[in-house]
Formats: C-alpha cells, sequence, structure tokens
C-alpha cells in the first residue's frame, strides 16, 4: 500500500487574520488565501490524493512575504509572484498588527505595509507614518516595503526616509514590478544590515584597541640615566594586548627595577591577568617590596584572579642598583635575560637558581641571584615567544643559544634601543616564515657613561 504524501501545515485562517468563511482573491476558501500562496491549481500524487501545488513547491521557495492590510481577503492587490530563480513567493496575510507579530517569524524576508492602517494607540493621531514606525520596531531585521495611494509619492519618499527600503502605489501592482520589488527590498536591508555590523565591529574594535593601548605601561624613569625601549607583539589576531607583560619603575632610592612576565594561554583573559599582575608588581615595588616577599604576593593575587588552576605566569625581574653597574636576578620560571657589553660576546645572565612559576607550587621560594652588569651594558629581557618561533619550514626553533647568536650579530653591526628590537623581532619572524603565533615581548635597557 503506497505511503501518502505527508502535506506540510498551512498558516490557519485564525492565525492569518481571515474569517472561516470569507472568499480569497482567487475564489477560492480564507484558509487556503492565509497559507503560503503560489500559481493557482492542483495535481494529483502517486496515491492518487490531491495536493496542491503550493506544497510541492514551498520546500524550494526563497521568499515569504507578509501583507499588512486591513481586508486582504477582499483585496486582490498581491498576484502571484516568482522569485529570481522562478520559484513561488510565499504570501501571509494580516489584517491588523497584532496579527502580524503573530505571523512574524524569521522565515519572512519582506513586509508589504499599507500605510493607511491604524496603528495600535495612536487613533486619530497626526502622524501619517505611525503604523510604519511601529512595524519597523517590531521588525527590525525585516524588508519592509510601503504601500501607499496612487500619485502620493510624497508619502512613499518621506516612507524610505524613516526606514522602509522603498514603496509601492497601490493601484500600479503586477506580479512582475511586486516580485521585483521584493527582491531589491530583501537585498538593501542585507547590505544595510552588513554595513551597520560592519561599523558596529569597527567601533568596538576602536574601543577596544584604545583600552588596551591604555593598559599598555608608561615606564617610570624619571631621574635615571637608562635608556628604555620595548617591541611588544600579541599573538592574537587584530588585538593590541596579549598574555606577556612588562614594566620598568625607580624607586626613590635611585633603583631601577625592571619586569617581564607570560600568562600561560592567549586568550583575553590571559591578556587581562597578565595587566592585573603588571599593576600588582608596580604597587608593590612601590611599596618597597622585593624578592621572595613580592613574587609570594603576586602569586596570591594570580591563585585568586585566575579563571582555572591550570593557569600559571613565569617571570623574570631584575633590581639594578642606583650606580648602575650591578643587579639582582629573580627567575620564576623565564628564560634568563640577555647582557651585551661593548668589546665581549652577548651571553646570558645566570640561571641556575630558577625558581618555578607562579601558580605552581604554594609556599615556592625564588633565590635572587647578584649579578655584575659593568660600565656600559644593555640589558634584554624577552618572553619566549622570541625564542620558540621555528627556523625555516622544520620543526627546529631558534631557542635561546640562536636567539643569543642574532643579538650578537646585531649587536656586532652597531644595533642599539628600538633598532637592534624592531630588527630582532622581524628577523625572528622572517625566519619563522611568517608571523608568530604566540605573544612576543621584549624590553632593552641601555647603560651608557
Amino acid at each position: 500500500m503506497p505511503v501518502p504524501i505527508p502535506r506540510q501545515r498551512a498558516i490557519p485562517a485564525a492565525e492569518s487574520g481571515q474569517a472561516q468563511q470569507a472568499a480569497s482573491p482567487r475564489g477560492g476558501s480564507a484558509q487556503e488565501s492565509a497559507q503560503d500562496t503560489s500559481p493557482a491549481g492542483r495535481t494529483p500524487d502517486t496515491a492518487g490524493n490531491t495536493t496542491d501545488k503550493v506544497e510541492n513547491h514551498t520546500a524550494h521557495t526563497n521568499l515569504t512575504l507578509l501583507l499588512i492590510e486591513d481586508d486582504p481577503a477582499g483585496s486582490p492587490i498581491v498576484p502571484d509572484m516568482l522569485d529570481q530563480a522562478g520559484k513561488p513567493i510565499r504570501v501571509r496575510t494580516a489584517r491588523n498588527l497584532t496579527e502580524a507579530g503573530r505571523l512574524l517569524t524569521d522565515d519572512v524576508h519582506c513586509i508589504l505595509l499599507d500605510l493607511a492602517l491604524p496603528a495600535p494607540g495612536h487613533g486619530d493621531s497626526e502622524d501619517e507614518l505611525a503604523v510604519l514606525r511601529h512595524v519597523l520596531e517590531l521588525a527590525p531585521r525585516h524588508a519592509v516595503l510601503a504601500l501607499t495611494a496612487s500619485g502620493d509619492a510624497e508619502r512613499g519618499a518621506e516612507a524610505v526616509r524613516v526606514g522602509a527600503q522603498d514603496y509601492l502605489f497601490r493601484d500600479e501592482l503586477d506580479g512582475r514590478l511586486l516580485s521585483r520589488a521584493i527582491r531589491y527590498a530583501v537585498e538593501r536591508k542585507r547590505s544595510e544590515s552588513a554595513e551597520r555590523r560592519l561599523a558596529e565591529g569597527r567601533l568596538r574594535a576602536q574601543e577596544n584597541r584604545r583600552l588596551e593601548r591604555g593598559l599598555l605601561p608608561t615606564p617610570l624613569l624619571e631621574g635615571s640615566s637608562l635608556r628604555f625601549a620595548a617591541r611588544y607583539r600579541p599573538g592574537r589576531s587584530r588585538a593590541l594586548l596579549g598574555g606577556d607583560f612588562y614594566d620598568v619603575v625607580r624607586t626613590p632610592d635611585g633603583t631601577v627595577h625592571a619586569m617581564i612576565g607570560d600568562v600561560c594561554g592567549h586568550g583575553p583573559d590571559e591578556a587581562a591577568l597578565g595587566v592585573e599582575l603588571r599593576i600588582a608588581w608596580r604597587a608593590l615595588t612601590l611599596a618597597g617590596l622585593c624578592g621572595d616577599q613580592l613574587l609570594g604576593t603576586l602569586q596570591q593575587v594570580l591563585e585568586h584572579e585566575r579563571s582555572d588552576d591550570e593557569i600559571f605566569a613565569t617571570l623574570c625581574m631584575v633590581d639594578i642598583a642606583p650606580d648602575g653597574r650591578r643587579a639582582a636576578l629573580c627567575l620564576a620560571g623565564h628564560p634568563s635575560p640577555l647582557l651585551a657589553r661593548p668589546g665581549k660576546p652577548a651571553r646570558l645572565l645566570p640561571y641556575d637558581n630558577n625558581g618555578p612559576a607562579l601558580g605552581l607550587l604554594p609556599g615556592a621560594r625564588w633565590p635572587r641571584t647578584q649579578v655584575e652588569l659593568g660600565a656600559e651594558w644593555s640589558l634584554m629581557l624577552y618572553t619566549d615567544g622570541l625564542i620558540e618561533g621555528h627556523i625555516g619550514r622544520g620543526r627546529e626553533r631558534l631557542g635561546q643559544e640562536g636567539m643569543t647568536e642574532m643579538v650578537r650579530r646585531q649587536f656586532a653591526e652597531g644595533l642599539r634601543g628600538e633598532q637592534l628590537l624592531r630588527a630582532a623581532v622581524n628577523e625572528v619572524r622572517d625566519l619563522n616564515g611568517g608571523e608568530l603565533t604566540d605573544d612576543v615581548a621584549v624590553l632593552l635597557l641601555d647603560r651608557v657613561p
């Protein structure tokens, strides 16, 4: 026994706003006119039953029109229409805005609104476009065509100014004109929506850039003879701030404190945590804390602020004596700084006493190592994004040795300050064969007698 072909649900007359026995524009029942309509006619199915042609086309129909008109059952203003592909445009009808709200589903692409329809709560309002304003509030994402009396072009133009995509004269409608107007209105609405989203995205991006730029540090080195330079390149696309962070401050006793750190991960949460740690470090440093006491307090901040117990941060901290010839080094799971001096090859500072990263071990200790800097020197602090880039197409990475040799050569070529950092970051990117996926932060302190 053949299986009957299932019929799609028609919109009942109660939903469409028509009375059960009212005549349709083509002489059918009101229930038929309230359905999604197509060229009239019925065809037998394989089981010998009779089905409407509209049901055979509904699954392939591209556009649906919602007609809002005070007497759609008795006013044959909407002729049969085909979309650009030759498929029937479905029509739903509503006699008032209450019924329109019930029929306004996501599959409706365009609204054809009779401007003569009264708006709820406006009565004899002098606002001739009150009904249009109401519909635009009701359906902000839908294309709207305004329907007005023939010759009333001024009212139609005003409707477009208020927000409709186009206007049509009631007495001049035909299937071809209306089909084209619907397609035009839908595409224009899509274009307007895309332009609005693009503009909103640009505004958000500008606001984010202003916010992130304001979160980058301003070194406090007033009164110091040291020169400062920094380069920062977040790994996140279209971002100005990543999980790397750094800062430099000079305390009243003349000591210059420099720090660079890296929160594991690359998202906005890690970037926010990096900012919190940097601000906490500056406050604690200016309050006179150093060494274990400072790093232990930073670890508490990280443990309270992180979103996951597995998140940690590495840190390198250097305290340069007021005479600029000596420094104390603390490493918390971070790569050791690079020291370059005239007449001597660049080298890494000692890292044998490297303590654990912040957030890994409760009650951890971080030894301080005293280092001699000399009379003239350049000290480079960096995050692992600078040394973990690949060399060519293979799996080999630059590493600390490769970075040391690179900076040693660039230093011998006379590069200093901003030029040295720019050349270093650009060469690492070129060796990697493209942009680095990890955040990169590098800062350079120079002492020139």
